[in-house]
């Protein structure tokens, strides 16, 4: 079965971020910003899958021989990708960013461009604001080992010729210390002065230059000084065992702090670095030639995310203020208007401000007993776990499901799993070996006398964080439906009893029906192509990569339905091979917001089918976690995703097919921007309640 492997896919979707880096329509500081996602999302797949293809390499043959795949091949061919994307990263942000930064009146300066006036000043502010937070490091006989911090920058120092007054002063020495940029709040220092004109440009300098400025002072009895800069990723990936016993707290705790010393995976240096400095540094960690990466002179380009911008909104994207709801309303109880329908949240567009309220709503309402949440990614400063613990001091049974092995988000949850506990809710946490990615809220109201209680939920695409809200696209339902009600419970009785969900008529959940029930429509699907029935799948997810998913997409293919696919990032499946996948065709699609919703669309011999969903496919999203898919039960929410979908499958101006070709309008048809067509969209919609 022809596929693509999985890393290699992915490096595919960091091209399509480059080159909205590289869109000359794209606002100029937007493009840094791009440039700042492409060097973040590289340091986290070192961190990850090329730690883990090098783990696969070190497996005894036998071993390996058991794989799907050749890891030794597929990291060759990675590292071969990801290095000529590197080289096109650095042409990207010299040819193109800095000059148009330049021509745009901003003007990013290094060390040998300061005039004399402004050495002095830097100079002063080196001396006043960054000399006390550096800490030296002497790579000499008496240091036997280096450690170095994670995704941490460093400059190195070479020293030589030492003053002739300088007595015992080494000939040559090599000095380490870490780039303060946390301590000093930036990495970046803006220099006084400028208009934001060509002629009189704001100019800026990064801080690891301005340290370059004071290298001589703070190194007086030498007479030669070069900097350079190095940084280290480390395999991220979570040394947990596989039991279900034991305290999973402590373990994840262990896990973290063996994550801040785990095995290098990738040690970027500055080519110009004399080989004197990368040679002590290799013998003072014990990094291996293969690990070795080049990079440029400056490293941790995601610090561009905190640029300045010297007010220059017409170098940013147009604001596109938060939306009011349509149907929810705007001031006042929210529990009374799910109670009467169903609504649809579409965030970033729409505020997440309804998911809170509802909670602080809840919280406070004496009718309400129990509220149960899934927590997968939660915010430093949650209004959501906030309002759960009000909901614990108000008398409500909380129940929280907080998922400890969320990538790179551990810590966070761990903070607000010990606030919740401490409190006094029920913190469940999942088995070692089965992650909770479904996004569920369960609020239980006591209606009346002698009534069953009600049950409230919202189930989503997107996490209960309201940072990433304001970034990440996703869709979530708001519904009082008594089926749906009492199938969320059931999933929420699988945390707390172990007992799989059953008879469930709505739902598709995983790890125990999503992925039969998923093969189940495409059959039918494919059924209905052989019988002549107008037979297709819409399938938007952010990876697509299970060898079972793609196999029956095939089939389908070539029983003759028409599979359209709208994958951001990992898609193994190769579309158009004919005999093979010709009615499959693939685009991708990045713009200001990330998209993060999965929708999955089945014709259905006319009767269609429409499920938003958390779970992308991927074997481990379908056989290793919990994870839900519902349906939209009604016309007019079915309507108003597809119309939302539709204007993604129709953009020509940011959407990419499986080459990464841009989707281009044709002579004559007008463009097509999704996001911004959504919006506008939804503000309309807005607009019509407002007039009501």
């Amino acid at each position: 079965m022809k596929t693509l492997p999985r890393d290699l896919s992915w490096l595919r979707f960091n091209a399509r971020v480059l080159q909205e880096a590289q869109c000359p329509t794209v606002p100029l500081l937007e493009r840094l910003k791009f440039l700042a996602i492409f060097s973040s999302n590289l340091d986290e797949f070192f961190k990850v899958r090329v730690a883990t293809l090098r783990r696969l390499v070190k497996l005894k043959k036998k071993t390996r021989t058991q794989l799907q795949t050749r890891p030794k091949r597929v990291l060759a061919e990675v590292l071969a990708e990801v290095h000529r994307q590197q080289e096109e990263f650095g042409r990207t942000f010299r040819e193109q960013v800095l000059p148009a930064l330049g021509e745009a009146g901003i003007r990013l300066l290094r060390a040998e461009d300061l005039s004399a006036e402004q050495r002095e000043w830097v100079q002063q502010y080196f001396n006043e604001k960054v000399r006390d937070l550096l800490s030296p490091v002497v790579l000499d006989d008496t240091l036997h080992q280096l450690f170095l911090k994670d995704q941490a920058v460093y400059l190195t120092f070479f020293l030589t010729k030492p003053v002739a007054k300088a007595k015992k002063a080494d000939a040559e020495r090599v000095v380490l210390m870490e780039l303060p940029t946390k301590r000093h709040g930036s990495r970046f220092v803006a220099l006084p002065g400028g208009q934001g004109t060509p002629d009189e440009p704001h100019e800026v300098l990064f801080l690891d230059d301005v340290v370059r400025v004071g290298a001589p002072s703070l190194f007086a009895t030498y007479q030669k000084v070069k900097v350079h800069a190095i940084k280290l990723s480390r395999d991220a990936e979570l040394d947990i065992e596989e039991e279900v016993s034991g305290d999973l707290l402590a373990k994840i705790r262990s896990s973290l702090a063996k994550r801040a010393t785990g095995y290098p995976a990738r040690l970027l240096f500055d080519p110009e670095m004399p080989k004197e400095v990368l040679r002590a540094i290799k013998q003072k960690t014990g990094i291996a030639d293969e690990e070795l990466v080049e990079g440029s002179r400056y490293h941790n380009f995601r610090d561009f995310f905190g640029f300045p911008s010297f007010g220059r909104k017409d170098l940013l994207n147009p604001e596109w203020p938060e939306l009011p709801h349509p149907t929810l309303p705007r001031t006042g109880p929210l529990l009374p208007a799910i109670a009467q329908r169903d609504h649809l949240l579409h965030v970033p567009y729409q505020s997440f401000d309804a998911v809170p309220r509802l909670l602080r709503e809840a919280a406070n309402d004496p009718k309400v007993s129990a509220i149960s949440i899934t927590l997968y990614r939660v915010a430093p400063k949650s209004a959501v776990a906030k309002a759960l613990i009000k909901a614990v001091k108000n008398g409500k049974q909380v129940t929280a499901v907080v998922e400890l092995k969320a990538r790179f988000d551990e810590e966070s949850n761990m903070h607000w799993a010990e606030k919740l506990q401490r409190a006094g809710a029920h913190v469940i946490f999942t088995p070692a070996e089965l992650k909770c990615h479904a996004k569920l809220l369960l609020i239980t109201r006591r209606e009346g006398d002698g009534e069953a209680p009600r049950r409230y939920a919202y189930l989503s695409t997107g996490n209960f964080n309201e940072a990433t809200a304001g970034i990440y696209a996703d869709h979530a339902l708001f519904t009082a439906n008594a089926e749906i009600g009492a199938e969320v419970d059931q999933v929420f009785r699988y945390f707390q009893s172990g007992t799989e969900p059953t008879h469930l008529q709505h739902l598709l959940v995983a790890p125990f029906t999503l992925r039969k029930q998923l093969l189940k429509l495409i059959a039918h699907e494919a059924a209905n192509a052989r019988k002549g029935k107008d037979a297709y799948i819409l399938l938007k997810v952010n990876a697509l990569e299970d060898p079972g998913m793609i196999a029956a997409l095939y089939e389908a293919s070539q029983a003759g339905v028409r599979v359209e696919l709208l994958i951001r990032g990992i898609g193994s499946l190769v579309p158009g091979q004919p005999g093979l996948s010709e009615n499959i065709s693939q685009r991708g699609l990045v713009d200001r917001y990330l998209e993060h919703a999965r929708i999955y669309v089945f014709a259905n011999g006319g009767e269609e089918k429409v499920y938003l969903s958390s779970a992308d496919w991927m074997t481990r999203n379908l056989d290793r976690r919990v994870e839900v898919a519902f349906p939209l039960l009604y016309e007019t929410l079915r309507a108003q995703v597809r119309h939302l979908l539709d204007l993604e499958r129709a953009d020509n101006v940011k959407a990419r097919d499986f080459e990464n070709h841009l989707l281009l309008s044709a002579e004559g048809e007008p463009p097509v921007r999704a996001q911004e067509a959504q919006y506008q969209h939804l503000k309309k919609l807005a607009g019509r309640r407002a007039k009501k």
